[in-house]
């Protein structure tokens, strides 16, 4: 089991939960939005490899001071005063969707953070030719079958437990809104917020992995991060949006190889 601890920057005005794990070069995690817990059998193949670090995302899952934040660039300047507060000066860097953007905005704008950058099917752009699936309104009922490969899957039902599709279940629908919320407030309404003139700045290795039949982010956006970031190489996975949840394994191997011994 990971270790859990509660780190403050700002004078206490964020306080981040962070789950850590492993042993080896660090490893940061940005997890999406839609993920159930902030640790995953994805981290824990990972934690074999890497001293993991995972940060709940401000507003969700313990992690406080959302508000205080003004923008992207702005939670992006918190994610590297948490990197410092850890003890960390460079790390492998990995982010799933939403988390992926916020990965490519701290790899871009303090390019000497990463070592390496994982993205998995990572927000942030925009082709108005092929929109992604606004994830933030979906009921939960639709949600599964945007997010998953197939929603019948046991990984994909044990997900859907307290999503917030039952009105009776309070707690889950507290959840459900402070997840939404949250991502909107760097998101919405749409996730181009200029990191597209950013990108160029990445210097660390990049690897972009995507799920095949990806139905919230599709694959062509893909091809605008590897046009975008040099060198970017590209892993198509089996598997939808949570392609790290349906297959931790095959993600985790391609994230080992990239880093490197």
């Amino acid at each position: 089991m990971p270790d859990e601890r509660t780190i403050e920057i700002r004078g206490g005005a964020v306080a981040f939960r962070v789950l850590a794990a492993g042993r080896g070069a660090p490893l940061v995690y940005f997890h999406s939005y839609y993920e159930r817990s902030v640790w995953s059998p994805f981290l824990e193949l990972l934690a074999g490899s890497f001293s993991v670090y995972a940060p709940a995302h401000p507003g969700v899952a313990g992690s406080t001071g959302i508000e205080t934040l003004e923008d992207l660039l702005d939670l992006t300047l918190a994610y590297d005063e948490l990197i410092a507060a850890l003890g960390v000066d460079r790390a492998h860097l990995v982010g799933h969707s939403f988390g992926g953007m916020a990965a490519a905005e701290l790899a871009a704008v303090l390019p000497a953070r990463a070592r390496s950058l994982t993205l998995v099917s990572p927000l942030g752009l925009w082709r108005a030719d092929a929109p992604p699936a606004d994830i933030l309104i979906l009921p939960a009922d639709e949600l599964a079958a945007v997010l998953w490969r197939d929603p019948a899957s046991k990984v994909a039902r044990e997900w859907a437990v307290g999503t917030g599709g039952d009105p009776d279940d309070i707690a889950a629908q507290v959840e459900s809104l402070q997840r939404r919320s949250s991502m909107a407030k760097f998101a919405w309404p749409i996730p181009d917020k200029g990191l597209r003139r950013r990108l160029h700045r990445i210097a660390a290795p990049t690897l972009l992995v995507w799920g095949d039949e990806d139905h919230a982010n599709p694959v062509v956006y893909a091809e605008e991060w590897q046009r975008r970031v040099k060198g970017a190489a590209l892993r198509l996975l089996p598997g939808g949006h949570m392609v790290l949840h349906e297959s931790p394994e095959a993600a985790a191997r391609a994230v080992v190889e990239l880093a490197g011994p």
